[in-house]
């Protein structure tokens, strides 16, 4: 038997298959465009033929036959909108191309592409030809026989296939008697492409199985208006990860959909669809990357709705008035909703984020925001702004803040007072890659160079406000033989290092660090000798020192000698950091100056003058152009940089306590003299806190509930909840994200709790503190705004399979530390939070800890000093104080720090029985036994850089066994947990912490 039928594939025209029973199939592509073919056997046969799923080119109106066994069983799809590589000869496909990198393929290396199957001469006497949808789908098909007209009535079938697959999907079948009927089979549900269809079929999979007796049959499946100029029509969707990813221009040059960032993330954004690094021209979701199965749907009413897979809204497109008709993905890279009469009502050029393309303008106020970094669309640092004054500019943004410090640069064209024509007033990319700013007169300010601009029928433009503070205009051949990269133009500034003129902030590389020029003008971020990164993962965040540096009365601790050595770094400065200028002045005595001086940690010298600079050291840079050389001093055995390598001199120690009781009887005399002298002082810090307290109003923004509404979109994004109440994540004016904490005005302690952290937070200001923003207290409204973290918690920070670096996590404990020293003594009331706990720590973006949700803190007077009080906390966490009838003091704080730094170590949480023994469940009783027993190691079994540091790890467990002493007594203040965390109180070999002993560690 040999039976011809045709394969259609419907993209824009057709792609023609025929099929030859006899073992011959020839296919046609009557497409505009290039398809790729492939095939695959599932025959037994040896003899199967030239069949081969690696495919075929086939350009516009080209044919290839392939041949098949006999008995061939197989499939064939055709992958679209392909490309060649005239250097490499690769080919590549973007719809159907496993190692193009933007498709997902399943676990047999197959992409997401419809098939159609075909049984020749099959072993059951059943040939059978089929359209395939269980692989995904990528172009609509249509099985034609070309012996008949393909037209016919009814499909025979007891199921009617019209009626399941409505009008999206048909299966028609010509001159079967009813008794003959098909079969009909679903199997393997799952999503399907495009979305439309899965929406309407939920079968992935349909087989139509002719017996041998019957002819033809015909599957339509209509074609998606995805693929037609550029045009979306309502309720069209994406889903990320899933199919079809994008909406593309008419010419393919841009794609508005789901670019995947790392860790199976997604970015609602534009990019140049035939570039494959640095693409993305504009973006939606930076702060809150879609997961895998979230959608993106175009709605008449609200327009572009993106909502995660639970159905939560990540982001929607805003506009004021109309009714979307369609969407329209502009061959210029400007995503429109249109009305019905094609006006437009939204549209991406107007909401740019960090990139200008040609044909947009900005107009006078328009922004340009960097992002973070390489794959973190968060906001970032700097901002390109086209001011009133008709001025472009450059800032640093402080965040959360989004504080703009003054311009590092400024294309001067904010004219002249007297003449307004000379004033800019529009911000323009032209089509010949021209970036300029329009005056008011008719002339133009040359922002990139206009003699080296090309047209952009050759050429792809962009111009980009970079996350490290360069401006770069760049372009990118069109034609692979002029080059396959992007090529700068422009870059401002020319030297961000060098002739930036920061005035405040942390600069490009942040506080205490180096900036240095690479060859491609970007600065390159480096820390000096005895100098770290705050953030691991970002050169640009800063650095920190490796020591400490202690100023006490009478100058530096120890001998200078002994101490510190000068380490000298030529054609290296930091211009804002000076506090003192000695002129005139030699080399020599520039470094013994500041050996001296205990603020003192680098000079400058140059010409005879010295310059002595401290912390933070600001704008450091280096080049040749930079005269004079610095000087930085460096510990040499710093003796705070490490926990396990500071001892006591006894001889000091000796003589210091000679000293004392010598002095017993000045000693006495002072303090007697303090307290008749310092009364009156203490009466007026009391009169201070309580102006303080009267004027938290004044330090803090009062909401309207209206306004909180608006910023939590409803209270749509739950960050969080606790006992008493409900965290919110919100955005207020600026774009500034906040966490919205809404008290349960049903339960009865909540106008308390509100009360107690509006007078608590009010009067903090701590860098390990969370700030307080505003409140809204209207009815029976009780809502805190605080700024957001965006690093989470401790606890989504800490309990994961991948541990954090040992470093990291001693910065995060000295942290806690000093921000409970604030709470505790830096504040005009003393504050005890009562509930510490790594849920309540928070990272900011450089994951500095902030403690936060000070809802159980309980205020004391100053002449207080203790108080009785209700149980407060979290179980594992809470000391045995609360359930003795015990004066509640600050060192419950203490206790649960010893828990949590405990859990800081081991990197797991103190009660986990279910994963550990009977012995390990409890990691507080643990992990005194394993000290006990000397066999730490069994704490921290796997991380290795713990295990390299055992000293430190023994200091730590030490200072954790004090904390969490049973009899309060014994416990330490945080002051003096500070202190032996710092090196500079010796730790003391701790007694048990329980009063009936304790488990035995193995």
């Amino acid at each position: 038997m040999v039976t011809q039928i045709s394969l259609l594939f419907f993209f824009t025209l057709h792609l023609l298959v025929t099929v030859v029973i006899s073992a011959k199939l020839t296919i046609v592509n009557q497409c505009n465009y290039t398809v790729w073919p492939a095939s695959s056997t599932t025959t037994t046969s040896e003899n199967s033929g030239n069949v081969t799923r690696t495919g075929f080119i086939l350009k516009p109106g080209e044919n290839s036959t392939i041949t098949t066994s006999d008995n061939w069983t197989g499939r064939v799809w055709g992958r679209t909108l392909c490309t060649t590589d005239s250097t490499t000869g690769n080919f590549s496909c973007v719809t159907g191309d496993c190692s193009s990198g933007k498709i997902t393929c399943d676990k047999y290396g197959l992409p997401p592409l419809t098939l159609a199957e075909f049984a020749l001469n099959s072993a059951n006497n059943h040939d059978f030809y089929d359209v395939s949808l269980v692989d995904g789908y990528n172009v609509p098909m249509n099985i034609v026989p070309l012996s008949s007209s393909g037209k016919c009535s009814s499909t025979g079938c007891p199921t009617d296939l019209n009626a399941v697959f409505s009008a999206v999907l048909g299966v028609i079948q010509l001159q079967i008697p009813v008794s003959r009927v098909c079969m009909l089979r679903y199997s393997r549900r799952r999503v399907l492409r495009p979305i439309a269809m899965s929406m309407m079929i939920q079968a992935a999979h349909s087989h139509v199985r002719p017996p041998i007796t019957t002819s033809y049959f015909v599957l339509l499946i209509t074609p998606d208006s995805v693929d037609q100029g550029g045009s979306v029509n309502v309720s069209e969707s994406l889903v990320a990860g899933s199919g079809p990813n994008r909406w593309l221009s008419s010419s393919g040059d841009f794609a508005f959909g789901f670019y995947q960032l790392p860790d199976e993330l997604f970015l609602l954004a534009i990019w140049y669809d035939k570039i494959q690094t640095d693409s993305i021209i504009w973006y939606a979701n930076g702060d809150i990357p879609a997961a895998k199965g979230s959608r993106l749907v175009l709605n008449d009413s609200r327009g572009l709705v993106l909502t995660n897979p639970q159905g939560l809204e990540l982001w929607r497109s805003y506009f004021t008035s109309g009714t979307v008709s369609k969407g329209i993905m502009n061959d210029d890279g400007n995503f429109q909703l249109q009305d019905k009469n094609s006006v437009a009502i939204w549209d991406s050029f107007s909401h740019p984020t960090d990139t200008f393309v040609p044909n947009q303008v900005m107009e006078l106020n328009g922004n340009l925001s960097s992002r973070q970094g390489a794959f973190n669309f968060s906001r970032g640092r700097f901002k390109l702004h086209l001011q009133e004054d008709g001025n472009l500019v450059l800032h640093l943004i402080n965040l959360p803040s989004n504080y703009s410090y003054d311009p590092y640069y400024s294309s001067g064209s904010n004219g002249d007072v007297k003449n307004q024509t000379n004033v800019g007033q529009r911000l323009m990319f032209d089509k010949s890659g021209f970036l300029y700013i329009e005056k008011k007169g008719g002339d133009n300010i040359s922002i990139s160079n206009q003699n080296g601009t090309f047209s952009t029928d050759n050429f792809y433009y962009k111009a980009t406000i970079n996350y490290d503070g360069v401006f770069t205009v760049a372009f990118y051949p069109k034609d692979p033989k002029r080059g396959q990269s992007w090529v700068i133009a422009k870059t401002i500034p020319e030297n961000i290092c060098l002739y930036s003129t920061f005035t405040d902030g942390e600069g490009v590389c942040g506080f205490n660090s180096i900036c240095t020029l690479t060859n491609d003008q970007r600065p390159n971020c480096t820390c000096p000798d005895g100098y770290s990164l705050i953030d691991s993962n970002s050169m640009y965040a800063g650095c920190i020192p490796d020591f400490q540096v202690i100023c006490q009365a009478g100058g530096n601790l120890g001998s200078q000698d002994d101490m510190y050595t000068m380490k000298e770094l030529p054609n290296t400065d930091w211009p804002k950091s000076d506090y003192e200028i000695i002129s005139p002045s030699s080399l020599q005595e520039c470094k013994e100056s500041c050996l001296q001086d205990c603020l003192c940690v680098l000079v400058s010298f140059n010409q005879s003058s010295c310059w002595k600079k401290k912390l933070p050291l600001s704008y450091g840079r280096k080049d040749q152009v930079v005269k004079g050389v610095s000087v930085m001093k460096l510990m040499k055995n710093d003796p705070f940089s490490s926990l396990t390598n500071q001892k006591k001199d006894h001889e000091t120690l000796i003589i210091v306590i000679s000293v004392l009781l010598g002095s017993s009887v000045f000693v006495i005399l002072t303090l007697l003299g303090a307290m008749f002298f310092g009364f009156p002082y203490n009466r007026k810090k009391v009169r201070g806190c309580r102006t303080n307290k009267n004027a938290v109003d004044n330090n803090l923004r009062n909401f309207s509930f209206k306004e909180i509404v608006e910023a939590t979109n409803n209270f749509r994004e739950e960050l969080g909840r606790g006992s008493c109440s409900i965290v919110y994540k919100g955005t207020i004016e600026m774009m500034v994200k906040v966490a919205v904490k809404k008290l349960d005005k049903l339960l009865q302690d909540s106008d308390k709790e509100f009360q107690t952290e509006m007078s608590v937070i009010g009067q903090t200001h701590h860098r390990n503190l969370v700030r307080l923003l505003g409140y809204c207290n209207e009815g029976q409204h009780r809502i805190l705004v605080y700024e957001l973290m965006s690093n989470g918690t401790l606890a989504s920070f800490l309990f994961t399979s991948l541990k954090p670096n040992w470093s990291q996590r001693f910065q995060i404990v000295l942290g806690i530390a000093r921000g409970l020293v604030y709470l505790h003594e830096g504040c005009c009331t003393q504050i005890i939070h009562c509930d510490i706990k790594p849920q309540n720590i928070l990272l900011d973006d450089r994951y500095n800890a902030r403690i936060s949700d000070f809802g159980l803190a309980k205020l004391l007077l100053i002449n207080q000093s203790h108080t009785e009080t209700g149980i407060r906390g979290t179980k594992g966490y809470v000391a045995p104080d609360w359930f003795r009838s015990a004066p509640i003091t600050a060192k419950v704080d203490t206790y649960s720090f010893g828990v949590l730094l405990l859990e800081i170590i081991c990197c797991r949480k103190n009660v986990e029985k279910e994963f550990f023994t009977e012995e390990q469940g409890v990691l507080t009783d643990w992990a005194y036994d394993c000290y006990k027993t000397k066999r730490l190691d069994n704490l921290i079994e796997n991380d290795n850089e713990v295990g390299n540091d055992t000293m430190s790890l023994e200091k730590l467990v030490m200072i954790a066994i004090w904390c969490i002493q049973e009899d309060p007594s014994l416990r330490p203040t945080m002051k003096e947990v500070l202190l032996m965390l710092e090196g500079i109180v010796e730790v003391m070999v701790p007694r048990s912490p329980y009063l009936y002993g304790s488990v035995s560690c193995n």
